[in-house]
């Protein structure tokens, strides 16, 4: 491939990443004009319109966006190469940024990372709340958080915490002068409090399993939230039956503001992981947050 060539596909993922000329061009020091003339030229020589530009906005075409999927990832690998021989600092520095859900935020990042920061200033984090299984390497995220058959195989995978269990916890307020569950399935006559999972566009299954047998479980209910931490507070509330980690329940079922169910249909699964893309050589801040992260039994 001509330089030229891999020049203006430079371009064009810087477009389709900012999806903004004004933004893509101040980030490569050109003129909007220029980068405008160059990205026409490439669609010209490619045959295929790869962004459709409006007043307000730039998007990707179909086929701009699956150029844009193939290449980008290799053009970060290029630029993670690149800042990792320019790093020269006696202490690691830059931004690592990871997506999670709030509750392994809360019990498993931060508790870890609110030491490491005070030893290593130069390293910034940035944690951003998601549940909706984002891509990591479209979305520019160095790593994720999920539960480990949650993870990609393509991707590098390391736990970070010991396996979990779910629990199903509702307020005796609500139970009084309810029957209680017995097995999952009556569920479906009570008042249950949904997880909202953007990616899929629906609600979170409830998923059970005893003696072998697997089930999902698709509740209804008042009340839909996109936070477990909000389902938390509405279960305590009264509003319903909840499924959440057996850890974050813990203390409320200790002091006996919520009551648990379905006890022996609750069994442990893998923890969660942090997963990334595979890098041939990670950036020192980068390796720096994974050990730390890293689950060490006992």
């Amino acid at each position: 491939m001509a330089r030229e060539n891999l020049n203006d596909l430079v371009a064009f993922v810087a477009v389709a990443r900012e999806q903004s000329f004004t933004r893509a061009a101040a980030k490569l020091g050109v003129s909007q004009s220029a980068l405008s003339h160059t990205i026409r030229l490439l669609e010209a020589r490619l045959g295929v319109r790869l962004l459709t530009r409006t007043t307000r906005s730039v998007s990707p075409t179909e086929a701009g966006a699956r150029l844009f999927r193939n290449i980008a990832p290799h053009f970060e690998e290029i630029e993670a190469e690149l800042a990792a021989l320019s790093d020269v600092r006696d202490k690691p520095s830059g931004t690592v940024r990871i997506t999670a859900a709030d509750y392994t935020i809360n019990a498993l990042l931060w508790p870890k990372l609110d030491a490491l920061l005070h030893d290593y200033p130069d390293i910034k984090v940035e944690l951003v709340v998601d549940y909706g299984l984002t891509d990591i390497v479209v979305e520019r995220f160095d790593a994720g958080v999920r539960l480990g058959e949650q993870v990609a195989k393509d991707m590098i995978s390391m736990r970070i915490g010991p396996d979990v269990r779910f629990a199903v916890v509702a307020a005796p307020s609500y139970l009084q002068g309810r029957t209680r569950p017995a097995k999952p399935q009556d569920l479906l006559g009570h008042s249950c409090i949904n997880l909202r999972l953007p990616t899929y566009g629906s609600f979170y299954a409830w998923e059970f399993e005893k003696d072998g047998q697997e089930l999902r479980v698709r509740v209804e209910g008042q009340l839909a939230f996109n936070s477990v931490l909000n389902i938390l507070d509405a279960a305590v509330a009264g509003h319903g039956l909840a499924h959440m980690p057996e850890e974050l329940a813990a203390p409320f079922l200790a002091d006996g503001r919520l009551v648990r169910l379905l006890e022996d249909w609750c069994p442990y699964w893998e923890g969660y992981h942090l997963y990334y893309p595979s890098r041939r050589q990670a950036l020192p801040a980068f390796q720096v947050v994974l050990d730390a992260l890293r689950y060490r039994q006992g």
